[in-house]
């Protein structure tokens, strides 16, 4: 929903300026929004919550605003397999008792969690990786603990065969995440290349890709001690 909400905007706003020399604005992309949710050959686009489509459009005015003042390139399309989020405010999500309902859903969240937190959450991300894996992340603001400083000093190098080495004879060891999986990794890509573009076996092939790959990502996180979002399941 908010990826395809992006991408209509962005072909609008970019067939309004090159074809009618007119530059629209979010508040003209939000009005289009309106009309287009009355169309009836596009439901569905009723059947969520409209924040996270608005949110949509906001980070496309964002992205409008870094490219005219240079900081980035024009925007770009969103990918159907490639990472997506939609972004909930306050009013698009209920949180009570460590349990998580987002606006337009008959019930709660199952949710695998990799942390907790304390606080009220003013924000809510849901995201979905390239292996259709789902997480959820919160913005919460928290009194964290100052630690006490020290007055000694280490050095640390990093490295190839270790991660990294310390000024004291610590070596981290290498555990090469990649090369453990490059074998079977060859064979999936290999595999992936063989199917015909568009086919449902060429999907499930990119599939298996992808998910070694978060396979592979995690093991190294894992390793460097990352935290990583919570899982939904």
């Amino acid at each position: 929903m908010s990826r395809f909400v992006y991408n209509w905007a962005l072909a609008l706003r970019t067939n309004s300026y090159y074809q009618d020399n007119v530059s629209l604005s979010y508040t003209d992309t939000s009005n289009a929004l309106t009309k287009l949710k009355k169309d009836p050959e596009k439901p569905w686009l009723k059947q969520v919550s409209a924040v996270p489509s608005q949110q949509g459009l906001r980070h496309l005015n964002t992205a409008f605003i870094n490219f005219f003042a240079g900081r980035n390139k024009y925007p770009r399309f969103k990918k159907k397999n490639s990472r997506q989020s939609c972004h909930y405010a306050p009013n698009a999500f209920k949180w009570e008792k460590d349990a998580l309902t987002l606006a337009k859903m008959p019930q709660q969240l199952k949710i695998k969690w990799s942390r907790y937190f304390t606080g009220e959450p003013k924000s809510v991300t849901i995201s979905k990786d390239s292996s259709n894996r789902y997480f959820v992340s919160f913005l919460v603001e928290e009194e964290l603990e100052q630690w006490q400083t020290t007055v000694g000093k280490i050095g640390v190098d990093l490295g190839v065969k270790d991660v990294m080495v310390t000024s004291t004879g610590f070596a981290s060891g290498n555990p090469k995440c990649h090369q453990k999986y490059q074998t079977r990794l060859k064979t999936l890509q290999r595999r992936l290349a063989k199917k015909k573009k568009g086919s449902n076996n060429r999907y499930k092939a990119r599939l298996k890709v992808a998910k070694l790959h978060a396979k592979i990502a995690d093991c190294r996180k894992d390793c460097l001690g990352a935290r990583k979002p919570s899982y939904l399941y």
